[in-house]
């Protein structure tokens, strides 16, 4: 009675919780689609001299057709946790290759498969989904522009590439569960730490290159532009790239990536031929904003942080029988049950932190607002403001969001708001 007690309560907690964020995350997607339908018919005031209503009215049809895409996928999403949890789904998997994998490969080899099985058996659940949206959705809004071939040589190298990465720091950590005592989870944050700081490290001249090709910048009155603008704000970057992004997409964007003075300043093809050379050094002086303010070291730090809290919890939830009932699954009596904590703590952990995701999209705001007045202090706020613009409507993002929606969601300011922001006092 006392050990079944604990596990009815996690059950009841559990299916709760995740039918509570069900219902406001389809409470804020009609809300967003009714907010965007009642103003689609005309362009708010305060760009009518600047967007077209045929703009307005297309980025208004793309904004829904997402938001009745993200419905589908939040039906999907809420079944397959359902079927790998409280439907025993993870508990007959691992019944199964504990059973076919223990013998011939022992404790860590079985733990491995189950990891990798539960990866790979997600992946084709979410496959066709990737595909829709690609094909189907950003497709018929004239964003799509990978081909069948690309798509399937990019999934091919995501798979090869989780395998290279993600297995042996899963290997790690599930020996440091074993092996390490009591405060396993502390020497397992610090291998996830290094691992993402690797990861950081390798992305920009081993990651990247394999799915896109880098090219220097080769406009000579663009490069002094920046090169002049990153002087003027103590900025160090290792170079200047241009990346294809137009083989994938027709959205536009730019980044920073790297690591002290191997940072590397990366542009879409599709940016360049979106906007002016004042608009991409304006739209760069953001992006120089945000390390400025040190956004980037702070998001890193409080991720670190959050994470080494995660750890502790798993490393207590671990030892506690009632977890893993209480989700579905019977823990192994002659087997490790280290591989079923780690997977069932990452599909539990986001439905509880749903309710929390309005602090830090409001943090990034804040981020974003800061990152913005940099940018008129050290560029010229026009020629953001009329970047803005121009992304705006060629990424096709709605001027009229739900405020409510904003404020759960958005991590940046929506048009209306940064755009006045900017304006001086």
């Amino acid at each position: 009675m006392q050990s079944s007690l604990p596990t009815l309560l996690l059950t009841l907690v559990f299916a709760a919780v995740l039918v509570a964020s069900l219902l406001t995350r389809l409470w804020l997607s009609t809300r967003q689609a009714r907010h965007v339908a009642r103003h689609r018919h005309a362009v708010p005031p305060a760009f009518a001299q600047t967007v077209s209503l045929a703009a307005h009215q297309r980025a208004a049809g793309y904004t829904l057709a997402k938001l009745r895409f993200g419905v589908v996928m939040l039906a999907v999403e809420a079944a397959v946790l359902l079927g790998w949890t409280l439907l025993g789904g993870l508990d007959a998997l691992n019944a199964a290759l504990r059973d076919a994998t223990l013998p011939a490969l022992g404790p860590l080899g079985y733990q491995l498969c189950l990891i990798g099985a539960f990866a790979l058996i997600g992946g084709l659940i979410d496959l066709p989904f990737s595909a829709w949206h690609t094909f189907g959705l950003e497709q018929r809004h004239g964003f799509n522009r990978m081909t069948p071939g690309l798509f399937a040589a990019d999934l091919l190298k995501g798979v090869v590439l989780a395998a290279v990465l993600g297995l042996p720091i899963a290997a790690l950590v599930l020996w440091l569960m074993g092996a390490a005592g009591s405060l396993w989870w502390l020497w397992a944050w610090g291998a996830w730490v290094g691992f993402m700081l690797l990861i950081q490290w390798l992305f920009p001249t081993v990651i990247a290159p394999l799915f896109n090709t880098f090219e220097p910048l080769q406009d000579a009155q663009l490069r002094q532009r920046v090169e002049s603008l990153m002087q003027r704000c103590g900025f160090q970057a290792k170079g200047l790239f241009v990346m294809d992004g137009s083989r994938r997409s027709a959205h536009a964007n730019a980044y920073f990536t790297g690591f002290g003075s191997a940072k590397r300043v990366v542009f879409f093809d599709t940016l360049l031929k979106t906007l002016s050379p004042g608009e991409v050094e304006a739209v760069l002086a953001h992006e120089l904003g945000h390390f400025r303010h040190r956004h980037v070291m702070k998001r890193m730090l409080a991720l670190f942080a959050l994470s080494l809290a995660a750890f502790a919890l798993l490393g207590w939830l671990s030892g506690q029988a009632w977890f893993y009932a209480g989700l579905g699954v019977q823990p192994n009596l002659a087997a490790p049950n280290d591989a079923l904590a780690l997977l069932l703590f990452v599909m539990a952990g986001p439905v509880f932190a749903f309710f929390v995701s309005p602090v830090f999209a409001s943090l990034s705001r804040r981020h974003e607002y800061q990152a913005d007045a940099y940018a008129c202090a050290q560029a010229s706020g026009r020629d953001l403001a009329g970047a803005l613009l121009k992304l705006y409507e060629d990424n096709a993002s709605t001027l009229t969001p739900d405020p409510v929606y904003v404020r759960f969601y958005y991590s940046h300011p929506p048009a209306t708001e940064r755009l006045a922001a900017m304006q001086p006092a």
